[in-house]
């Protein structure tokens, strides 16, 4: 996925603010979901997150270009570790790393759910 950095991005240090990454990491995380599950498990699980974990490598500047990469490693019924690197798109420079784990939840209730064998079969390494 690729995105702009935009001018509200910026922060005081005039590179791009460490939320604007978070905000990243979980949509890059919602499209790869949105792009790969099938609908009913869709409609069904939510996801919240438990942890974030990132590291900020190199400053996103206005004008940058950037790629999102996410992928979901240990899957199990009740958590999904997932990684997401973060590079500038003109010279690949990696900017963020972040791991992140998801809980899945019901979307009717709000409460936690496991995960199908074949959900985490689609998602996992």
């Amino acid at each position: 996925m690729t995105v702009p950095v935009l001018p509200g991005d910026i922060d005081e240090q005039n590179h791009v603010n460490n939320a604007v990454y978070l905000r990243w990491v979980q949509d890059v995380a919602t499209a790869h979901w949105q792009a790969i599950a099938r609908s009913v498990a869709q409609e069904a699980i939510g996801w919240v997150v438990v942890r974030h974990e990132i590291d900020y490598k190199t400053p996103a500047t206005l004008g940058d270009e950037i790629v999102l990469r996410t992928w979901v490693g240990k899957a199990t019924r009740l958590t999904f570790e997932r990684f997401t690197e973060i590079r500038r798109k003109s010279d690949r420079q990696l900017l963020s790393t972040a791991r992140t784990l998801w809980c899945p939840i019901n979307t009717q209730t709000g409460r936690p759910v496991r995960v199908s064998a074949e959900v985490r079969a689609q998602f996992s390494t």
